[in-house]
């Protein structure tokens, strides 16, 4: 595995068991699902009586408006909205780009330049990148072709996601070089119950190479 820093993110948390034991495997952000259609969902309620002590609390997003983002990211204690859906850049924009990581999938683009335009599109408008498997959503366990994003200059820091488990995790770190990791499927009992042997066995070889520093 290359040794350089990186964030690591555990998505689709809706227990307090899961996010204290991401939080002990050295996670940088825990994410919460705010899409009812998801069998990941939480309710903003109850994201917010959820202690995640000092990492960073992200909401991922589908269908709301700003404004409804906005309202949840003030229930739910968040400082990040993940745009998963067809937000527009003014969406981005007043929700404020210093919270915004915005999901693009690679596999919608003719090839890497095109997905890097894209990118320079939206880097005034967002904080992170997240590249997702697949043509939309999340949490499907499919994996991204990683060589095809080791040639990739992102304008802002990126997330890899897509599948990613004890067993593809160091072959993605050694194909590509992302700026942080998203888990979610990959470190799954079941939906939305992480497995602890699960996030163990996929973090634990990450600790010594993860000092990253958030601002």
């Amino acid at each position: 595995m290359k040794k350089h820093s990186f964030a690591i993110k555990v998505c689709g948390i809706t227990r307090q068991s899961d996010l204290s034991t991401a939080m002990g495997m050295g996670a940088h952000f825990c994410g919460f699902i705010f899409h009812p259609g998801s069998p990941r969902y939480i309710a903003p309620s109850r994201a917010a009586a959820l202690d995640s002590a000092l990492i960073r609390r992200v909401g991922v997003f589908v269908n709301q408006n700003a404004e409804e983002i906005m309202d949840i990211m003030k229930t739910a204690r968040l400082e990040f909205a993940q745009l998963h859906g067809a937000h527009s850049l003014d969406c981005a924009r007043r929700i404020g780009p210093e919270k915004v990581i915005r999901v693009l999938w690679p596999d919608r683009y003719e090839s890497v330049d095109a997905l890097q335009r894209e990118m320079e599109l939206w880097a005034d408008s967002c904080a992170w990148f997240l590249l997702d498997a697949g043509s939309q959503g999340g949490g499907h366990g499919v994996s991204l072709d990683w060589t095809s994003l080791a040639s990739l200059s992102s304008p802002r820091p990126w997330f890899l996601a897509g599948g990613l488990s004890s067993a593809s995790l160091n072959r993605a770190l050694e194909q590509c070089s992302p700026d942080g990791i998203d888990l979610n499927s990959g470190v799954e009992a079941i939906p939305g119950q992480k497995s602890p042997q699960k996030l163990l066995a996929a973090l634990k070889p990450l600790t010594p190479y993860t000092p990253y520093h958030i601002a």
